[in-house]
């Protein structure tokens, strides 16, 4: 009986209330409206469309095509359309031995002009119209800042220290070979692929870049698929790799130093200034961070939310130090990575929440970001097409070929040296990073940019095939695991 008596209360309190608001409404639709000065009746159109007066299908339809033309309308459409994509794809390329993130690459391109823009060309201008690009591109950017963070904490120092000897005479001759072949085929294509007002320095010192990256977090998760991370081989090459990455992204900084300076004497103060940062993070904020934080926070087993608004705060301000100086925004993430306390699997634990978000929602991102850049279509005749085949063999043989003399010469019997060489012939999603700050200083032209990413797809496609070839098979932890990730 109580229980139906509060009902009745409760309703007729509701009904009271609506009957108040009504009546409020219409004694104020009675009041003068007030009049705003210009800029006042500006910011109001700008921020409030106007609402149609009269309900009707065509208003209500108009009204509709407003909100679906509204910026975030925009993005999260594309937001919906790239995820949804970039997972199908990745799933099959899973199902064909290959990592998710070649089969996201993958999507990128079929989401661009190159495919979705040629078959559905209305479509497409609805999902990604010019005018939404800045807010994709931003996005991405801040998603590939995070993804080199986790790729800092990927780095084990320890397993460089233990083979230095081999890691360094592989990596650096996995980057200087591939680097001096990328300088000589500049010379041939600075005239015609260069952007225009590149410098012919600049472009050479990218297009050496370009030749000599390898994915180290692609690499990685091959290895990993594969069931070969632990052996000899498999230790060998993350070592290669992880020196191989701090060498070329240090290279690569001083290369967008000098791109980005207008002077020999800017230039100077940039490198200095990138040095003195380095020391910095690496002698300051490297050996006091443990302290900083507390061995609390860093046994702790779940991070919580003050240590992580912690990291947060260092990897934004590392990214926007060296996006200060000059150096990109991407170096500063990878370096407070880098210098991550390594103690009781701190590393793990931040890096296991940075990564899912990431991976997930912001890197497919940058890979649709960078297919809607990518044009086939601009390789028009057989000529490009050849020019495109020589960049991919010119590319290889300076990376794998390099790379298995060196292990050869360190005592690696040939086999496992050309398996080496294969798995540091893996460019993946760190060329992409290398090639887009190339296009972004308008130093590579569209269709060397082109050119450049199909290089990258191909040489990270060809890494498992070439495993098998030269003898190693994917063993059975590692079929199981790829075939877990396809479900």
């Amino acid at each position: 009986m109580r229980r139906v008596q509060l009902t009745i209360l409760y309703v007729a309190l509701a009904l009271l209330a609506i009957a108040a608001v009504i009546g409020v409404i219409q004694l104020g639709s009675s009041l003068p409206t007030p009049e705003g000065t210009d800029s006042q009746q500006v910011i109001a159109a700008a921020t409030n469309p106007p609402v149609p007066q009269a309900p009707s299908m065509s208003s209500w339809l108009e009204g509709l095509r407003a909100n679906i033309d509204h910026p975030l309308s925009h993005l999260l459409i594309q937001l919906l359309v790239i995820i949804a994509v970039s997972r199908l794809v990745g799933k099959i390329f899973v199902r064909m031995g290959l990592p998710a993130v070649v089969g996201e690459m993958a999507a990128g391109i079929l989401l661009g002009p190159s495919l979705f823009g040629l078959l559905a060309p209305d479509a497409f201008q609805l999902v990604f119209p010019s005018s939404s690009l800045g807010s994709l591109q931003l996005l991405s950017q801040i998603g590939i800042c995070l993804f080199m963070f986790a790729v800092g904490m990927e780095l084990d120092f320890g397993h460089v220290r233990n083979r230095a000897p081999t890691a360094v005479a592989v990596s650096h001759a996995s980057i200087v070979a591939p680097f001096l072949f990328g300088v000589l085929i500049a010379y041939f294509l600075y005239s015609d692929m260069a952007a225009p007002g590149a410098t012919f320095a600049a472009f050479a010192l990218f297009m050496g870049i370009s030749m000599s990256i390898t994915a180290f977090p692609v690499l990685a998760r091959i290895l990993q698929e594969r069931g070969i991370a632990r052996t000899l081989l498999g230790s060998t090459a993350i070592t290669c790799a992880a020196v191989d990455d701090v060498t070329a992204w240090t290279l690569l900084a001083f290369v967008v130093a000098i791109a980005r300076s207008t002077s020999m004497a800017s230039s100077v103060v940039t490198v200095v200034l990138t040095l003195a940062f380095i020391g910095f993070m690496t002698l300051v904020v490297r050996p006091g961070l443990p302290r900083w934080l507390g061995p609390q926070r860093l046994t702790r087993e779940e991070p919580g939310a003050g240590t992580l608004g912690t990291v947060v705060c260092i990897v934004v301000a590392s990214a926007l130090a060296t996006e200060i100086i000059g150096i990109h925004a991407l170096f500063g993430a990878f370096l407070a990575g880098a210098i991550m306390p390594d103690v009781e699997g701190f590393r793990s634990k931040i890096a296991s929440r940075v990564e899912k978000f990431s991976s997930i929602l912001l890197l497919p991102l940058f890979f649709a970001f960078t297919g809607l850049r990518t044009q086939v279509g601009l390789l028009s005749d057989l000529d490009d097409w050849l020019l495109c085949l020589l960049i991919i063999l010119v590319a290889t043989a300076g990376k794998l070929g390099a790379s298995a003399v060196a292990a050869r010469l360190t005592g690696m019997n040939w086999r496992d040296s050309l398996q080496l060489g294969a798995l540091m012939n893996t460019r993946g999603l760190m060329e992409l990073i290398a090639l887009n700050i190339g296009y972004d200083l308008g130093i590579l032209s569209p269709r060397i940019f082109t050119m450049l990413v199909i290089m990258a797809l191909v040489t990270t496609l060809l890494t498992a095939p070439l495993l098998t070839l030269l003898g190693s098979k994917p063993r059975l932890a590692g079929e199981l695991s790829a075939a877990k990730r396809a479900r």
